[in-house]
């Protein structure tokens, strides 16, 4: 962030939804010392375009089209790393809190929050310091109280297989989803699988399931 006292906070939003963008721009412009540096429809474009606007903060929905939001946090953060990245989602499963986390965010807000909470989280994340929503805290706290799960054991790249897998799709159109090829998306299953310790797909989906992911976000 700007070392200036009197510079604004510059920002980018990110989120699939064009009327969640208009919002939280409206919002944050009509507090002082916030600046939109511009908006993105998907983790990709924000990717593109994160050295050219240099913000300060990247405000990103958790669950897009795409390239994967997870994959995105650690590239913006070596990429710009004097950015940090806020996840402003629908949903706080703690497997979504966990990777958020692990990946680099520095903040997890969800979209009920207080109109006042989203100014604080981005004027604390901006500053490099941590902001979790009440419910992800709750969330962290019930999983380091857990025994751990072989979906601890996964990676993030094997976690999104997991989480479409979970959806109903085929490896082709998990293939086409994360554009990668079938034979890659086959791979992946396997290692899932086997590190899950079942047999076959129906199996991983519903022990997803029971985990807690694949809600849409």
């Amino acid at each position: 962030m700007n070392d200036s006292a009197d510079a604004s906070i510059r920002i980018l939003l990110v989120d699939d939804h064009a009327v969640v963008r208009e919002g939280v721009r409206a919002l944050l412009e009509q507090r002082a010392g916030m600046s939109i540096v511009g908006e993105s429809g998907s983790a990709a474009d924000a990717l593109e375009r994160i050295e050219a606007l240099a913000p300060d903060v990247v405000v990103m929905d958790m669950k897009m089209p795409g390239m994967p939001a997870i994959e995105a946090i650690p590239e913006i953060r070596r990429r710009l790393p004097s950015c940090n990245v806020l996840v402003f989602t629908s949903y706080a499963e703690d497997s979504q809190v966990r990777d958020a986390l692990a990946a680099g965010a520095t903040g997890y807000l969800l979209k009920d929050t207080l109109r006042d909470d989203l100014v604080r989280a981005v004027r604390e994340v901006a500053a490099g310091r941590a902001w979790l929503h009440p419910q992800a805290q709750r969330q962290m706290l019930d999983w380091m109280r857990r025994p751990p799960s072989g979906i601890d054991a996964l990676t993030a790249r094997e976690r999104t297989v997991l989480l479409l897998l979970a959806e109903g799709l085929s490896n082709k159109l998990i293939a086409r989803r994360l554009d990668l090829t079938e034979g890659t998306v086959k791979g992946y299953v396997s290692q899932v699988l086997d590190k899950l310790g079942v047999s076959d797909r129906t199996q991983a989906a519903l022990l997803a399931h029971r985990e807690g992911l694949g809600a849409p976000g």
